[in-house]
């Protein structure tokens, strides 16, 4: 196969996007349903941490059509996610996903760190496949993985 996996980039010392599958089930109170798409995607995670890597996730949730709804928002996902990783994963709630808040936190990132982006679904271009929205997403990071093969 001539794809590369993360096992074939030195990830350490540099800003890796991760696109991960977190379009979970959640209930009327925001509570997540059931882990198993944030479970699958924690082995990637963590081998990026584990070889020094600054770690941005970004995912869609339910179909908000390119608007934001705040009962698609990904926080709940940021916190179960902290809670499994045991450290704090930074959520950097723009509803543009690629705002102010995601600038700074990803600016602020040290080696072992995670950030979170809003749901990219908040984003008419997300589904479009937009280049500019690509473009913003790529001027985040160093390395892209993607991680969501269901979605894909």
């Amino acid at each position: 196969m001539n794809k590369k996996t993360v096992r074939d980039i030195d990830v350490n010392g540099k800003k890796v996007l991760v696109r991960v599958d977190f379009n979970v089930p959640l209930d009327e109170n925001k509570n997540i349903t059931d882990e198993t798409r944030i479970n699958a995607a924690l082995p990637t995670i963590k081998y990026l941490l584990e070889n020094g890597a600054a770690v941005i996730l970004c995912s869609h949730l339910g179909k908000p059509k390119g608007e934001p709804k705040p009962e698609l928002s990904l926080a709940p996902v940021a916190a179960c996610l902290s809670e499994k990783l045991g450290q704090e994963v930074v959520f950097a709630a723009d509803d543009n996903v690629v705002g102010e808040n995601a600038k700074a936190a990803v600016a602020n990132m040290k080696d072992g760190d995670v950030v979170l982006l809003q749901n990219t679904r908040f984003r008419p271009e997300e589904t479009k496949n937009g280049e500019a929205f690509s473009k913003e997403l790529a001027s985040l990071c160093e390395i892209y993985v993607n991680d969501a093969f269901g979605a894909a």
